[in-house]
């Protein structure tokens, strides 16, 4: 099992590849910040797995206490909001852990509130993993677990189609997933084709 790092986006920070793991699937065509890559702990939350406060210090050659120091400012700023696993779901014992789904939605934007406030509703479902306003055929796209499928149906049907403002959704299911959180599921993990960083 890898652990990847979970970052927030914030107004002005396009943030992406592990600082936008959903647990799920990894969006696409995020880019990072280049002002926020200056920093070197956050490169190593980034691009170094899970390493300890010591290895990141060992990598980045600043003492562990800077690291330390660094970990909080970003998690205060709500930069940095934890770790979480990339589990391969397709594996027998997993699979019936949960059922993944994303579901494309169109909403009606709210005078002065334009997406915000419905994206905001929506996003509080516990169903719900992620939450994201998209460009082109729809406007939000969300990705939702249930522990079955009649359990994510019946949130579609009974709770995100009824809300007010929500005129159509389109709902798919996820059926196996091939690569997670940057990782080949079928490799053993020194074969994924990650890199490891080093001093």
């Amino acid at each position: 099992m890898a652990v990847r790092c979970l970052l927030a986006p914030e107004p002005g920070r396009a943030v992406g590849g592990c600082g936008l793991n959903l647990g799920l699937v990894n969006p696409p065509d995020f880019r990072l910040n280049p002002a926020l890559l200056m920093n070197p702990v956050l490169k190593l939350l980034i691009e170094g797995e899970h390493l300890t406060t010591a290895q990141m210090a060992q990598v980045s050659g600043l003492p562990e206490a800077e690291i330390n120091a660094q970990l909080e400012q970003l998690k205060k700023e709500k930069i940095f909001l934890g770790w979480r696993p990339v589990l391969d779901l397709s594996r027998e014992a997993a699979a019936a852990a949960a059922v993944r789904a994303v579901i494309e939605v169109k909403i009606t934007p709210e005078r002065g509130g334009g997406f915000n406030r419905l994206a905001d509703r929506i996003s509080r479902f516990d169903e719900v993993e992620s939450c994201y306003l998209m460009s082109g055929a729809y406007d939000l796209l969300i990705f939702v677990t249930g522990p079955s499928l009649q359990k994510v149906a019946s949130f579609v049907s009974e709770k995100l189609s009824s809300l007010e403002g929500v005129l159509s959704t389109s709902t798919h299911f996820m059926l196996r997933s091939y690569k997670e959180g940057g990782y080949l599921l079928d490799l053993p993990s020194e074969e994924n084709g990650r890199l490891k960083v080093v001093p």
